[in-house]
């Protein structure tokens, strides 16, 4: 596993329809790994790597998304003030007092209107401060629609990763990994780097349904339910390895395909887990539901903390889930 190049994929804006600068980095970082690349309409980036097979070939989707939740400016205030809105699911808990950054690299705070609101945390009370005087100062830096996300810079250690951009970040580096190792793939794979998953999974729906793949596969996070006196949300821990999908909010796979994955990362000593979520949902139900219906799976890495300014993962984890995406890859898949 090498970072070293993909460093972006962590730090570069990207709030769900505004993914342009990842997509394009992502594209220049294929170039020389694809044999094609090419966009749907809501902005996902697609590359191709075509198959050896002569015949027989089967065109699978393996999908990871670009986007981050994030919020747009609804109102800026007499004293320069912001108001705003949500751009996905963000918990109130994990707001206060945290830095935002803007596509034009404005940086600001949210605040809260008074103290004693610290106690309900109603995002309608919070604000975003950005250091100016008045509306018109704040004007300049700042426009009504404008998007921002939470400030969070990346960092890596000899165990862990964690920033504020890993859901799903973290699966778009597993996709770069796979596309530089792989070689000699039987079947064309079709790595979809998606757009709009945090507000409904829009990039997988329609590049699934431009590409008509036989089999579909995604790559996300799950949340890591190992913390003291956590919520149980899930079946997966940190460090336990590649979470192979059973089931989440909008989808239930298939037995064959789990036990088809379950059975790659044994014969490769790969460590996994099942991975069922009691709440929320990835792009694997839209393409589960694309056209006729597609056989699909998903891969996922356990966070802690998700959708915080600090979500934590174990390079251990993300290590299984390239190894497990790869052998995926290379095999001849008969169900």
């Amino acid at each position: 596993m090498d970072i070293k190049g993909k460093e972006f994929i962590f730090s570069e804006f990207g709030v769900s329809g505004r993914e342009d600068r990842v997509r394009d980095k992502i594209e220049k970082f294929a170039g020389r790994l694809a044999n094609e690349t090419l966009y749907d309409v809501t902005g996902s980036l697609i590359c191709v790597k075509k198959g050896h097979l002569k015949s027989h070939r089967k065109r699978i989707m393996i999908s990871a998304h670009m986007d981050t939740i994030g919020f747009v400016i609804t109102y800026i205030d007499d004293k320069g003030f912001l108001r705003f809105s949500e751009v996905g699911k963000q918990p109130a808990a994990y707001l206060l007092g945290k830095r935002v950054i803007f596509e034009n690299g404005t940086i600001g705070v949210i605040g809260i209107e008074k103290i004693e609101y610290e106690k309900q945390l109603s995002k309608e009370k919070m604000f975003i401060d950005v250091g100016a005087v008045d509306r018109r100062e704040a004007s300049k830096r700042v426009k009504i629609g404008d998007m921002c996300a939470v400030y969070s810079p990346w960092v890596v250690t000899n165990s862990i990763i964690t920033g504020g951009w890993m859901d799903d970040r973290i699966g778009c580096f597993i996709l770069m990994e796979v596309m530089e190792k792989l070689m000699g793939n039987p079947h064309d794979i079709l790595f979809v780097f998606s757009a709009q998953e945090e507000v409904g999974l829009r990039g997988a729906q329609t590049s699934s349904y431009k590409l008509k793949p036989d089999i579909g596969l995604t790559v996300d996070v799950t949340g890591s339910s190992d913390l003291p006196e956590g919520e149980l949300i899930g079946s997966c821990r940190l460090g336990k390895g590649a979470g192979i999908k059973v089931m989440d909010k909008s989808i239930i796979i298939p037995k064959t395909f789990i036990q088809y994955l379950a059975g790659i990362a044994e014969k490769n000593s790969i460590p996994y887990q099942r991975d069922i979520m009691s709440t929320g949902r990835t792009g694997a139900h839209a393409i589960q539901l694309s056209r006729s219906g597609v056989m699909t799976g998903g891969i996922s890495v356990p966070v802690r903390y998700i959708h915080s300014a600090g979500e934590l993962c174990s390079l251990t984890d993300v290590r299984a889930c390239i190894d497990l995406v790869l052998s995926f890859c290379k095999k001849d898949v008969r169900f």
